[in-house]
Order: C-alpha cells, then sequence, then structure tokens
C-alpha cells in the first residue's frame, strides 16, 4: 500500500458526565508509532474494507447521514462501523446492541462474540480533517462524537482493548489540554466544547482540507464547494 496515499478513518470522542463535569476518553500512542509517536489521541483508525459488511443494529442519524455524504463516497454507515470497531479495539468499550450475530468477519469477530451488534444512532459526526502533506500517514479522518452512556459496561474496565494505545484514562476537559496534542485535536476538542452541554448533530460541520495548495476550511452542510 502507498503509504502516501489519503486512507479513509474513523475517530471517536466519548464523552462522560457531560452534565456535571465533562471529561473525554484519551490514550497515548507509543514512542515507535509511524504516525504521531507519544501524543494523545481519541480512539480511531483507518476504515477497514469489512466494515461495510457489517449489520448495523440501527441507522446513522439522519442529519448525521447527509453531512457524511457529502464529498465522499463511503456509505455513512461504513464510516460510523469503522469509529465502533476502532473504539472496541483500542479500549475494549462496546458501543452496540445486544443482537445475535453468528458469524462475524475477521476484525469484528471479539465484538460479535460480546452479543452485540454495533449501534451507530447515538453517533455524532461533528469534525472532519485530511491530515497535511509530509507526513508518514496521511488519512481522511471524521470524527465521531457520543455520550459515555451509550456505551455498554464499565466505563474504567480497558482490559478487553489491544495495546495500540496506552494510558488510557478519561481526562477532565478543563485539563486536556495538558497533554501532548495534535493540532487538530486541539481544534476539535474546542469545537466540542464551545456546544457543550449539547451532543445533538451540528447544524454544520467544519472540514480541514489540507493539501500542496492551501489549508482549506468549509462547512459540510452549508453547501459549500
Amino acid at each position: 500500500m502507498d503509504k502516501t496515499a489519503i486512507r479513509d478513518a474513523a475517530t471517536m470522542i466519548v464523552l462522560r458526565d457531560r452534565l456535571t463535569a465533562p471529561s473525554v476518553l484519551m490514550g497515548q500512542r507509543g514512542a515507535g508509532a509511524a504516525f504521531m509517536p507519544n501524543k494523545f489521541v481519541f480512539p480511531g483508525g483507518a476504515v477497514d474494507p469489512v466494515d461495510a459488511t457489517v449489520p448495523l443494529a440501527a441507522p446513522v442519524c439522519a442529519p448525521c447521514d447527509s453531512r457524511l455524504t457529502e464529498a465522499s463516497t463511503l456509505a455513512p454507515g461504513t464510516l460510523a462501523a469503522a469509529a465502533i470497531r476502532e473504539l472496541w479495539e483500542e479500549t475494549g468499550l462496546i458501543l452496540g446492541r445486544a443482537g445475535d450475530w453468528p458469524d462475524p468477519p475477521k476484525g469484528w469477530r471479539g465484538f460479535g462474540a460480546s452479543g452485540h451488534l454495533p449501534d451507530p444512532s447515538g453517533l455524532r459526526f461533528v469534525f472532519r480533517a485530511i491530515t497535511p502533506p509530509g507526513l508518514s500517514r496521511r488519512f481522511d479522518a471524521r470524527f465521531f462524537l457520543v455520550d459515555a452512556d451509550r456505551l455498554t459496561g464499565d466505563l474504567d474496565d480497558f482490559s478487553g482493548a489491544e495495546d495500540e494505545l496506552g494510558l488510557l484514562h478519561w481526562v477532565p476537559l478543563d485539563e486536556v489540554r495538558k497533554l501532548d496534542l495534535p493540532f487538530i485535536t486541539k481544534i476539535v476538542l474546542a469545537e466540542v466544547r464551545a456546544r457543550l452541554p449539547s451532543v445533538d448533530a451540528p447544524e454544520d460541520v467544519p472540514f480541514f482540507r489540507n493539501d500542496d495548495e492551501a489549508r482549506l476550511v468549509r462547512r459540510l452542510g452549508r453547501g459549500e464547494a
């Protein structure tokens, strides 16, 4: 695979106790990671082809569905499924609804064995950004916001996580900027914080599009070219 190609990706922003003392789930990338080593990030990663094949317990909400289809060839359900899978893989936390899944595909077998189907109905599409040129990896990332109350199980139990992220923990929003964050993560957090306590779908979604000529910003949902 061409490492300079832009890969579709999905990222999960999980908010806990948003009405009282909001915190967000963060983890640290390893020192040897090819992409953003040592940075604290949200759970997320590249879309896998299999994500387009998984059964969903519910559809993506209507406003988010339409925003996700702007300037994209991927189905909204595929992007949402990728975010749910990455959350499961990197934290062990489940965003799903109880349901029978007799033959889940590779990459989803652990999730399916938990007795759940992925449920994107609580996801809100809030941000999109393309990694700027010059980095070792480039991603076209869609950021999804979800209230931690939508998750199943113990929110402090990360024992089912794979080892992709270290130091998984809930960080108070008042303190999260003390961490070593990527630039775009700071921007996304500012957008989320400005809208609290609401986790409703925004009227339009910021899209940071980086290319060799310019850093372009548009708002998905306003019909901007």
